[in-house]
């Protein structure tokens, strides 16, 4: 039994090894872990500004077990507002898990949460940075 725990144990704590030597650090950005992929994103221009628009470049890896990415799409929401955001971004594959997301805009100010929903291997896990716009 306790053999199965502590394998289990390493197993978690090499997909998290895994996810961070798999997402290249951009520099200024931010990496997203989720129990599929990991993601790493970075703002252009570095500094948001309300009612500008601004793009993302992102870099997504599957982990062990994930299905290759096939697909990415981004939006972003106001929680507390219960809505989101008046454009729809448009999302570019650049390869070998880099992609390049214009059109975003945050409107207004307030609390922002990213959304990234990543496609493989015929399912889609959601990717949320909570708070992203500080």
């Amino acid at each position: 039994m306790n053999r199965v725990i502590i394998g289990a144990l390493l197993g978690l704590a090499a997909t998290g090894v895994q996810a961070q030597q798999c997402v290249p650090a951009l520099s200024g950005g931010t990496v997203v872990d989720a129990p599929q992929y990991a993601l790493a994103y970075r703002f252009q221009p570095a500094k948001v500004a309300i009612g500008r628009h601004f793009s993302l470049e992102i870099v997504v890896c599957a982990k062990a077990g994930a299905g290759a990415i096939d697909g990415l799409q981004v939006d972003a929401v106001m929680p507390e507002h219960r809505h989101g955001m008046n454009y729809r971004a448009t999302v570019q594959s650049l390869g070998s898990g880099r992609f390049q997301v214009d059109g975003l805009m945050f409107h207004m100010p307030g609390r922002w949460d990213l959304l990234f929903d990543v496609s493989g291997g015929g399912r889609t896990e959601r990717i949320v940075h909570e708070n992203a716009l500080r």
